[in-house]
Protein backbone atom coordinates (compact mmCIF):
# COMPACT_ATOMS: atom_id res chain seq x y z
CA UNK A 1 0.00 0.00 0.00
CA UNK A 2 1.34 3.49 -0.76
CA UNK A 3 2.46 5.35 2.34
CA UNK A 4 2.44 8.79 0.75
CA UNK A 5 1.28 11.47 1.44
CA UNK A 6 1.85 10.20 4.98
CA UNK A 7 5.62 9.81 4.85
CA UNK A 8 6.72 8.65 8.31
CA UNK A 9 10.01 10.49 7.86
CA UNK A 10 8.24 13.83 7.33
CA UNK A 11 7.94 15.70 10.61
CA UNK A 12 5.58 18.40 9.33
CA UNK A 13 2.98 19.19 12.00
CA UNK A 14 -0.64 18.69 10.98
CA UNK A 15 -3.75 19.99 12.70
CA UNK A 16 -7.30 18.80 12.19
CA UNK A 17 -10.81 19.66 13.37
CA UNK A 18 -12.46 18.96 16.72
CA UNK A 19 -15.49 17.01 17.84
CA UNK A 20 -17.80 17.67 14.93
CA UNK A 21 -20.81 15.86 16.35
CA UNK A 22 -20.62 17.47 19.78
CA UNK A 23 -20.15 20.93 18.24
CA UNK A 24 -23.20 20.50 16.01
CA UNK A 25 -25.30 18.91 18.72
CA UNK A 26 -24.46 21.01 21.77
CA UNK A 27 -23.24 24.32 20.30
CA UNK A 28 -25.65 24.55 17.37
CA UNK A 29 -28.56 22.64 18.86
CA UNK A 30 -28.91 20.44 15.76
CA UNK A 31 -30.66 17.09 15.88
CA UNK A 32 -28.21 14.31 14.99
CA UNK A 33 -29.99 10.94 14.89
CA UNK A 34 -27.51 8.12 15.54
CA UNK A 35 -24.94 10.85 16.27
CA UNK A 36 -24.48 11.22 12.51
CA UNK A 37 -23.32 14.44 10.84
CA UNK A 38 -23.34 13.21 7.25
CA UNK A 39 -27.08 13.86 6.60
CA UNK A 40 -26.22 17.58 6.63
CA UNK A 41 -24.61 17.05 3.23
CA UNK A 42 -28.08 16.56 1.78
CA UNK A 43 -29.14 20.21 1.95
CA UNK A 44 -27.66 23.56 0.99
CA UNK A 45 -28.08 24.82 4.54
CA UNK A 46 -26.42 21.73 5.98
CA UNK A 47 -23.46 21.92 3.61
CA UNK A 48 -23.00 25.59 4.43
CA UNK A 49 -22.93 24.77 8.15
CA UNK A 50 -20.35 22.03 7.61
CA UNK A 51 -18.21 24.36 5.53
CA UNK A 52 -18.28 27.02 8.27
CA UNK A 53 -17.39 24.39 10.84
CA UNK A 54 -14.30 23.23 8.96
CA UNK A 55 -13.24 26.71 7.89
CA UNK A 56 -12.70 27.79 11.50
CA UNK A 57 -10.17 24.99 12.03
CA UNK A 58 -8.54 25.51 8.64
CA UNK A 59 -7.93 29.15 9.58
CA UNK A 60 -6.23 28.09 12.84
CA UNK A 61 -3.89 25.76 10.96
CA UNK A 62 -3.07 28.34 8.29
CA UNK A 63 -2.26 30.94 10.95
CA UNK A 64 -0.13 28.47 12.90
CA UNK A 65 1.92 27.51 9.85
CA UNK A 66 0.99 23.83 10.02
CA UNK A 67 -0.63 21.48 7.55
CA UNK A 68 -4.23 20.35 7.87
CA UNK A 69 -6.12 17.05 7.76
CA UNK A 70 -9.81 17.40 7.01
CA UNK A 71 -11.76 14.39 8.25
CA UNK A 72 -14.95 14.06 6.23
CA UNK A 73 -18.23 13.95 8.21
CA UNK A 74 -18.76 10.30 7.26
CA UNK A 75 -18.09 8.51 10.55
CA UNK A 76 -21.60 7.02 10.50
CA UNK A 77 -21.95 6.72 6.70
CA UNK A 78 -21.48 2.95 6.47
CA UNK A 79 -24.02 0.29 5.56
CA UNK A 80 -25.54 -0.59 8.95
CA UNK A 81 -25.71 2.95 10.30
CA UNK A 82 -26.87 4.27 6.95
CA UNK A 83 -29.70 1.75 6.83
CA UNK A 84 -30.79 2.83 10.32
CA UNK A 85 -31.09 6.37 8.97
CA UNK A 86 -32.82 5.35 5.73
CA UNK A 87 -29.77 5.53 3.41
CA UNK A 88 -29.22 2.75 0.88
CA UNK A 89 -25.99 1.86 -0.96
CA UNK A 90 -26.47 4.41 -3.74
CA UNK A 91 -27.26 7.12 -1.18
CA UNK A 92 -24.09 6.35 0.77
CA UNK A 93 -21.99 6.44 -2.39
CA UNK A 94 -23.35 9.91 -3.06
CA UNK A 95 -22.60 10.92 0.54
CA UNK A 96 -18.97 9.82 0.17
CA UNK A 97 -18.54 11.83 -3.02
CA UNK A 98 -20.26 14.91 -1.57
CA UNK A 99 -18.15 14.74 1.59
CA UNK A 100 -14.85 14.47 -0.27
CA UNK A 101 -15.92 17.22 -2.68
CA UNK A 102 -16.54 19.51 0.30
CA UNK A 103 -13.05 18.82 1.60
CA UNK A 104 -11.42 19.31 -1.78
CA UNK A 105 -13.24 22.63 -2.25
CA UNK A 106 -11.83 23.86 1.06
CA UNK A 107 -8.38 22.67 0.01
CA UNK A 108 -8.66 24.72 -3.18
CA UNK A 109 -8.86 27.82 -0.96
CA UNK A 110 -6.07 26.75 1.40
CA UNK A 111 -3.59 29.55 2.11
CA UNK A 112 -1.31 27.72 4.52
CA UNK A 113 2.25 26.57 3.94
CA UNK A 114 1.84 22.92 4.92
CA UNK A 115 0.01 20.11 3.12
CA UNK A 116 -3.78 19.88 3.15
CA UNK A 117 -5.06 16.30 3.18
CA UNK A 118 -8.65 15.15 2.73
CA UNK A 119 -9.22 12.05 4.83
CA UNK A 120 -12.26 9.86 4.33
CA UNK A 121 -13.51 9.16 7.85
CA UNK A 122 -14.76 5.64 8.63
CA UNK A 123 -16.37 4.60 11.89
CA UNK A 124 -16.82 1.25 13.61
CA UNK A 125 -19.62 -1.03 12.50
CA UNK A 126 -21.05 -0.94 16.00
CA UNK A 127 -20.16 1.24 18.98
CA UNK A 128 -16.40 1.02 19.21
CA UNK A 129 -16.38 1.90 22.90
CA UNK A 130 -18.80 -0.94 23.79
CA UNK A 131 -17.49 -4.46 23.13
CA UNK A 132 -20.18 -6.73 21.73
CA UNK A 133 -20.20 -6.86 17.94
CA UNK A 134 -17.55 -9.43 17.08
CA UNK A 135 -16.28 -9.79 13.51
CA UNK A 136 -13.42 -11.71 12.01
CA UNK A 137 -10.90 -9.64 10.04
CA UNK A 138 -12.44 -11.02 6.83
CA UNK A 139 -15.94 -10.03 7.88
CA UNK A 140 -14.69 -6.57 8.85
CA UNK A 141 -12.95 -6.19 5.49
CA UNK A 142 -16.14 -7.11 3.66
CA UNK A 143 -18.14 -4.63 5.73
CA UNK A 144 -15.77 -1.68 5.32
CA UNK A 145 -14.84 -2.45 1.71
CA UNK A 146 -17.75 -0.54 0.19
CA UNK A 147 -17.34 2.70 2.13
CA UNK A 148 -13.56 2.67 1.76
CA UNK A 149 -13.98 2.11 -1.97
CA UNK A 150 -16.48 4.94 -2.29
CA UNK A 151 -14.17 7.34 -0.45
CA UNK A 152 -11.20 6.27 -2.57
CA UNK A 153 -13.17 6.68 -5.79
CA UNK A 154 -14.30 10.12 -4.64
CA UNK A 155 -10.67 11.26 -4.45
CA UNK A 156 -9.82 11.12 -0.74
CA UNK A 157 -6.08 11.24 -0.05
CA UNK A 158 -6.39 8.61 2.67
CA UNK A 159 -9.00 6.88 4.82
CA UNK A 160 -9.04 7.03 8.62
CA UNK A 161 -10.99 4.68 10.87
CA UNK A 162 -11.75 6.33 14.21
CA UNK A 163 -12.92 4.99 17.59
CA UNK A 164 -12.13 1.37 16.77
CA UNK A 165 -12.18 -0.82 19.85
CA UNK A 166 -10.72 -4.14 18.76
CA UNK A 167 -7.91 -5.57 16.67
CA UNK A 168 -9.97 -7.69 14.26
CA UNK A 169 -12.06 -4.79 12.96
CA UNK A 170 -8.95 -2.66 12.60
CA UNK A 171 -7.24 -5.44 10.66
CA UNK A 172 -10.22 -5.80 8.34
CA UNK A 173 -10.32 -2.06 7.73
CA UNK A 174 -6.66 -2.07 6.68
CA UNK A 175 -7.33 -5.06 4.40
CA UNK A 176 -10.13 -3.10 2.72
CA UNK A 177 -7.84 -0.11 2.21
CA UNK A 178 -5.12 -2.32 0.74
CA UNK A 179 -7.66 -3.69 -1.72
CA UNK A 180 -8.46 -0.18 -2.91
CA UNK A 181 -4.85 1.04 -2.87
CA UNK A 182 -5.44 3.96 -0.52
CA UNK A 183 -3.36 4.86 2.57
CA UNK A 184 -5.08 3.95 5.83
CA UNK A 185 -4.87 5.30 9.37
CA UNK A 186 -6.13 3.06 12.18
CA UNK A 187 -7.66 5.04 15.03
CA UNK A 188 -8.06 3.17 18.32
CA UNK A 189 -9.94 4.47 21.32
CA UNK A 190 -8.98 3.50 24.86
CA UNK A 191 -10.72 3.39 28.21
CA UNK A 192 -9.59 5.13 31.40
CA UNK A 193 -6.91 2.45 31.96
CA UNK A 194 -5.25 3.03 28.59
CA UNK A 195 -6.55 -0.26 27.14
CA UNK A 196 -8.87 -0.75 24.19
CA UNK A 197 -12.52 -1.48 25.05
CA UNK A 198 -11.74 -5.11 24.09
CA UNK A 199 -9.18 -5.15 26.91
CA UNK A 200 -6.13 -5.27 24.67
CA UNK A 201 -3.18 -3.01 25.56
CA UNK A 202 -2.65 -0.31 22.96
CA UNK A 203 0.85 -1.47 22.09
CA UNK A 204 -0.26 -5.06 21.55
CA UNK A 205 -3.13 -3.88 19.34
CA UNK A 206 -0.78 -1.90 17.11
CA UNK A 207 1.64 -4.81 16.87
CA UNK A 208 -1.10 -7.34 16.07
CA UNK A 209 -2.60 -5.23 13.28
CA UNK A 210 0.84 -4.66 11.79
CA UNK A 211 1.65 -8.37 12.00
CA UNK A 212 -1.63 -9.36 10.34
CA UNK A 213 -1.30 -6.82 7.51
CA UNK A 214 2.49 -6.73 6.94
CA UNK A 215 2.60 -3.20 8.32
CA UNK A 216 0.26 -1.89 5.64
CA UNK A 217 -1.30 0.90 7.71
CA UNK A 218 0.24 4.30 7.03
CA UNK A 219 0.15 4.99 10.76
CA UNK A 220 -1.99 4.59 13.85
CA UNK A 221 -3.98 7.09 15.86
CA UNK A 222 -5.51 7.32 19.33
CA UNK A 223 -8.78 9.23 19.58
CA UNK A 224 -11.80 9.81 21.80
CA UNK A 225 -9.76 9.59 25.00
CA UNK A 226 -8.47 12.25 27.39
CA UNK A 227 -4.68 12.37 27.91
CA UNK A 228 -5.10 11.03 31.46
CA UNK A 229 -6.72 7.93 29.96
CA UNK A 230 -4.10 7.44 27.25
CA UNK A 231 -0.99 7.85 29.41
CA UNK A 232 -1.42 4.63 31.47
CA UNK A 233 -1.07 2.62 28.25
CA UNK A 234 2.08 4.36 27.00
CA UNK A 235 5.70 3.27 27.55
CA UNK A 236 8.00 5.39 29.68
CA UNK A 237 10.85 4.51 27.34
CA UNK A 238 10.63 4.24 23.53
CA UNK A 239 9.28 0.95 22.17
CA UNK A 240 9.09 0.07 18.47
CA UNK A 241 5.28 0.13 18.30
CA UNK A 242 5.17 3.69 19.64
CA UNK A 243 6.89 4.90 16.46
CA UNK A 244 3.81 3.76 14.50
CA UNK A 245 1.42 6.12 16.33
CA UNK A 246 1.33 9.36 14.36
CA UNK A 247 -1.94 11.04 15.35
CA UNK A 248 -3.91 11.91 18.46
CA UNK A 249 -7.41 13.37 18.78
CA UNK A 250 -8.28 13.69 22.50
CA UNK A 251 -11.58 14.19 24.26
CA UNK A 252 -11.96 17.41 26.23
CA UNK A 253 -13.49 15.54 29.15
CA UNK A 254 -12.00 13.15 31.68
CA UNK A 255 -15.28 11.23 31.82
CA UNK A 256 -15.30 7.60 30.75
CA UNK A 257 -17.09 6.61 27.55
CA UNK A 258 -20.00 5.24 29.57
CA UNK A 259 -20.34 8.45 31.56
CA UNK A 260 -20.07 10.59 28.42
CA UNK A 261 -22.85 8.57 26.77
CA UNK A 262 -25.07 9.14 29.81
CA UNK A 263 -24.29 12.85 30.18
CA UNK A 264 -26.99 15.30 29.19
CA UNK A 265 -24.63 18.27 29.03
CA UNK A 266 -21.33 18.87 27.28
CA UNK A 267 -18.10 18.69 29.28
CA UNK A 268 -15.74 21.02 27.41
CA UNK A 269 -12.87 20.71 29.87
CA UNK A 270 -10.16 23.37 29.80
CA UNK A 271 -8.37 24.00 26.46
CA UNK A 272 -5.06 25.04 28.02
CA UNK A 273 -5.04 22.10 30.40
CA UNK A 274 -5.85 19.75 27.54
CA UNK A 275 -2.93 21.13 25.53
CA UNK A 276 -0.61 20.42 28.46
CA UNK A 277 -1.84 16.83 28.61
CA UNK A 278 -1.41 16.38 24.88
CA UNK A 279 2.18 17.62 25.15
CA UNK A 280 2.87 14.88 27.71
CA UNK A 281 1.34 12.25 25.41
CA UNK A 282 3.60 13.57 22.65
CA UNK A 283 6.63 13.18 24.89
CA UNK A 284 5.78 9.49 25.28
CA UNK A 285 4.81 9.06 21.61
CA UNK A 286 7.47 11.12 19.82
CA UNK A 287 6.25 10.13 16.33
CA UNK A 288 3.02 12.09 16.81
CA UNK A 289 2.64 14.74 14.13
CA UNK A 290 -1.13 15.09 13.56
CA UNK A 291 -3.40 16.55 16.23
CA UNK A 292 -7.11 17.26 16.35
CA UNK A 293 -9.91 16.81 18.82
CA UNK A 294 -12.80 14.53 19.59
CA UNK A 295 -15.80 14.73 21.93
CA UNK A 296 -16.25 18.14 23.55
CA UNK A 297 -13.48 19.89 21.63
CA UNK A 298 -13.99 22.89 19.38
CA UNK A 299 -11.85 25.54 17.71
CA UNK A 300 -10.66 26.87 21.10
CA UNK A 301 -9.06 23.53 21.94
CA UNK A 302 -7.36 23.23 18.56
CA UNK A 303 -6.07 26.79 18.84
CA UNK A 304 -4.61 25.90 22.24
CA UNK A 305 -2.95 22.82 20.75
CA UNK A 306 -1.54 24.94 17.93
CA UNK A 307 -0.07 27.42 20.40
CA UNK A 308 1.45 24.61 22.44
CA UNK A 309 2.74 22.35 19.67
CA UNK A 310 3.40 24.41 16.56
CA UNK A 311 6.94 25.66 15.92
Amino acid sequence: MPRTPLDPDDATLLLSDGGIETVLLFHDGLDLPAFAAFPLLGSDRGRERLERYYRDFVDVAASAGTGFVLETPTWRASADWGAELGYGPADLTRVAHDAVALGRALRDRWTGDGPFLVSGCVGPRGDGSVPGLVMSPGDAARYHRVQVGDLAAAGADLVTATTLGDVDEATGFVMAAVEHGIPAVVGFTVETDGRLPSGAPLGEAVEEVDAATDGAAAWFMVNCAHPEHVLPGLPERPEPWAARVGAYRPNASRLSHADLDAAGTLDEGDPAELATGVAEVRRRLPALRAFGGCCGTDVRHIAALAASLAP
